[in-house]
């Protein structure tokens, strides 16, 4: 049997980049083939949470595949059946934002648009700090569309950000599990 084809789209929440890349690390053991792909954010910027060379290294290293980072790269995905299934992973609210508004103007965004093209399926994996608030009509709107299904979001700290939200990213594995048979796990939000 061939392994899963795995879009795994990362953007600019920052401070869930090395967690995001345990869990590629963690899908790669399970037998995903990552097409690794980032948000001109993610590949540019170094931060207080690390420096973006080395985060491209070590995602390289875990897929043996060179990061897409550009809208020429990504965007053969859909037509050329480079992807059984896309994961973004951290999906800001900004790129949620677009997604759900069908802006395709950065490699992530593109990279979705064209894996949904042949309507394969989408999981986002949420980290937003306006998740309750401004991005919570754009989350609303994404759960109406079709293939695109949502990985389940907790509060990440309700006293102090108590409209951000992040993706429970134990459950992850089974939110693409359940997409690839075109099914939505429990978004459950706590």
């Amino acid at each position: 049997m061939s392994k899963i084809k795995l879009g795994f789209a990362l953007c600019g929440s920052f401070c869930t980049l090395e967690k995001s890349i345990k869990l590629m690390e963690k899908l790669v053991n399970i037998g995903y083939d990552i097409l690794p792909i980032m948000s001109f954010n993610a590949y540019n910027l170094d931060t207080k949470f690390g420096k973006s060379r080395d985060f491209i290294q070590k995602i390289e290293e875990i897929t043996s595949k060179t990061v897409l980072n550009s809208l020429t790269e990504v965007e053969p995905i859909g037509p050329q059946n480079l992807t059984d299934i896309m994961l973004v992973c951290p999906c800001t609210g900004n790129t949620l934002s677009k997604i759900a508004h069908a802006i395709t103007d950065t490699p992530v965004t593109l990279a979705v648009k064209s894996h949904l093209r042949v309507k394969k399926p989408v999981v986002i994996a949420l980290a937003t700090n306006d998740a309750l608030g401004a991005s919570f009509k754009n989350i609303s709107h994404i759960f109406n569309t079709k293939h695109i299904f949502v990985s389940p979001l907790n509060q990440d700290d309700y006293d102090k950000k108590p409209n951000s939200m992040v993706a429970n990213f134990d459950l992850i594995p089974d939110a693409l599990n359940l997409a690839l048979q075109n099914k939505q796990i429990n978004p459950i939000f706590i």
